[in-house]
């Protein structure tokens, strides 16, 4: 067995515009694929459109833990114009085709409000080149933030959603081919949040969403009852190159340990005079080390004892 050594802190920076957020990691047979919204932090323009007219951004890895940064999908846009995509979902069916379910705002808004948001599928065979299927019809015109787990009894899938309209709550659906989805309704209404992350770790499943404050955590047994079981990325690790509230996730599983990637701001001081200046905004995405504890998903921010990713 390789030995274990320390992930790097940072994990990735992005090489363009410094604002890799809500990454999500997928295994192609050959090499780790990370896919992350491209923020540009860099980018002098009024209100939040600094947050708008973002491509998914690409990372290739032999391992999980050295990152080279390949470009962004240029085969996502299917209307004129810039426009927004965040928060890709991709999970594999079995038939090998890879399926996206991503996050789409029309221009580049300036303002948070006022705009509709809608999750948008794709297919691809290799990864890189995707083919448009269309809009997912969900609860709202106001959703963002798609995660995608089988169902415990393989009849199909469910998607986790955030849902801005009500309340920034999440929301489900289910589909029986990863194409067409009927809408169950609301799932975690404890307070808005956003990014739910399911997973299979040590015989149950576990959910984890951004409260912006730290990531909650939540149990399951049958992806349908969902108990809370603590908060995780809150701001607490030591490491002095990996502090600060871990946000937006993708949690690659193991048969013993997970391993979780999220997105930090390194720099970000609310209490400074340029507390949204391209230093605050800067992004990096970090991994962490998961494992249970009775009813506990316990979190190792700080050693990160790694080798490689577990295979799929």
């Amino acid at each position: 067995m390789a030995s274990l050594v320390p992930a790097p802190a940072p994990l990735y920076e992005d090489p363009v515009h410094a604002g890799p957020t809500d990454p999500v990691v997928q295994y192609d047979g050959r090499q780790w694929w990370m896919f992350y919204t491209q923020r540009r932090s860099d980018v002098a323009a009024p209100g939040v459109a600094w947050v708008h007219g973002t491509a998914i951004g690409v990372a290739t890895s032999p391992d999980g833990r050295d990152w080279l940064y390949r470009g962004v999908l240029d085969s996502l846009p299917f209307e004129p114009g810039t426009n927004t995509f965040w928060a890709p979902e991709i999970v594999r069916a079995p038939d090998g085709v890879f399926h996206m379910y991503v996050s789409y705002i029309r221009g580049v808004p300036d303002r948070w409000e006022g705009h509709d948001r809608q999750i948008l599928h794709y297919t691809s065979g290799d990864l890189w080149h995707w083919v448009h299927a269309g809009p997912v019809p969900l609860s709202s015109r106001q959703v963002i933030d798609a995660c995608v787990h089988p169902l415990p009894d393989g009849s199909g899938w469910r998607m986790w959603y955030k849902d801005e309209a009500h309340g920034s709550h999440t929301w489900a659906a289910d589909s029986p081919d990863l194409y067409d989805w009927r809408v169950r309704g609301p799932v975690l209404e404890h307070r808005p949040h956003e990014g739910p992350n399911v997973f299979a770790l040590d015989g149950r499943y576990w959910m984890v969403v951004d409260a912006w404050d730290g990531q909650d955590v939540f149990r399951s047994a049958d992806l349908d009852d969902w108990t809370p079981a603590g908060r995780i990325l809150d701001g607490s690790g030591t490491r002095e190159d990996d502090q600060g509230v871990g946000h937006h996730a993708d949690v690659v599983a193991g048969p013993e340990a997970a391993w979780i990637f999220y997105f930090t701001h390194p720099d970000r001081d609310p209490q400074s005079p340029d507390s949204d200046g391209p230093a605050q905004r800067r992004s990096v995405v970090q991994l962490a080390r998961l494992t249970t504890d009775g009813d506990q998903l316990l979190l190792d921010r700080d050693t990160v004892p790694f080798h490689a990713l577990p295979r799929p």
